[in-house]
């Protein structure tokens, strides 16, 4: 009998423990994977929001950037992570929208993914090389137009937004030329600043500290309204392409299987981070929009990006983008 109670005992303390280890989550670092390269939008916003949260959490997140194949390996580390709640991942519309369409994956956006939330949006600006001779979008048009057999535009990578609405962008005015993919948006802005590139889309987060410096030209932001991190800069309407927008957005996810008080916990801490000041002041900061409250819980990203993976995926089908 006292062996029964003493194993009774054993057994009592032991899931009390396993109990105790579930409710202090986390208890050790957590590791935000970028799947893109440093100095890129997703890697700007991954920083700033995992610093947030870590405050929230009371543990370190670490941002580690996985890049190729247009974020495809960093989001299969992901999706094939342990759920524990120590992988957590940041993607965005190329990412976790338009890869789906673009490569043939080995896992699937949808169901080997537990939605977090989403964090921001932000547009693009039409931005070109210091030297380029168009003082405004309409001359940087017409340049375009008659050298677009030896001009060409560079992108974060094929499938990435700023290919996508490179592509739109060239559709739009009527020119054809040439795509020069990198391996993220720093790549690229690095390529414009050194000129090895004619023009380029880029966030005014990575494009504005170069502008003022004159390292690069800027014509246009892709919204309908003006940019709060830009505020001398046109919108297209403005500038002269009226209708031409593109905004893409970032969100964070999880292994599928992932627990949901982990997941509720991880969520929990992204919203507090989100209305922290001194975050949400870095984010604007950096040309993003953050969400509204009632769109950041999980269902809200599952339906959001279904909504996306609807909308955009007969539009790249159709343009017959392929992985290089």
């Amino acid at each position: 009998m006292r062996k029964l109670l003493l194993a009774a005992g054993c057994a009592a303390t032991l899931l009390g423990a396993v109990g105790a280890r579930a409710d202090v989550y986390p208890s050790r670092p957590i590791i935000m994977i970028a799947p893109l390269g440093v100095g890129g939008s997703t890697d700007v916003v991954a920083r700033i929001v995992a610093q947030g949260m870590s405050q929230v959490l009371g543990q370190n997140i670490a941002v580690e950037n996985v890049t190729g194949a247009g974020g495809t390996i960093g989001e299969g580390r992901i999706a094939h992570a342990t759920p524990d709640g120590y992988t957590i991942g940041i993607g965005q519309w190329g990412t976790n929208v338009a890869n789906g369409a673009i490569y043939p994956l080995t896992y699937d956006l949808m169901k080997d993914f537990e939605p977090v939330g989403l964090v921001a949006t932000q547009p693009f600006l039409i931005v070109a090389r210091k030297s380029m001779p168009a003082n405004n979008l309409k001359e940087l048009i017409d340049w375009l137009r008659a050298n677009a057999g030896k001009a060409n535009e560079g992108n974060s990578g094929v499938g990435s937004p700023s290919h996508i609405a490179g592509l739109l962008f060239q559709k739009t005015i009527g020119a054809n030329f040439t795509m020069v993919p990198y391996r993220g948006a720093g790549e690229s802005m690095q390529a414009l600043i050194s000129e090895q590139i004619d023009v380029l889309l880029n966030v005014p987060g990575i494009s504005m500290g170069q502008i003022k410096a004159g390292t690069m030209k800027a014509y246009a932001v892709t919204a309908p309204t003006r940019a709060t991190i830009a505020p001398d800069i046109p919108t297209t309407d403005e500038a002269g392409l009226p209708g031409f927008y593109f905004s893409f957005w970032h969100a964070l996810w999880v292994p599928k299987g992932t627990p949901k008080d982990i997941v509720a916990k991880l969520n929990d801490a992204l919203v507090k981070a989100l209305a922290d000041p001194a975050t949400k002041k870095r984010l604007l900061d950096t040309g993003q929009e953050i969400f509204p409250p009632d769109q950041l819980t999980p269902e809200a990203l599952r339906k959001f990006q279904q909504a996306e993976i609807d909308k955009w995926w007969p539009i790249i089908k159709a343009a017959n983008i392929k992985a290089e």
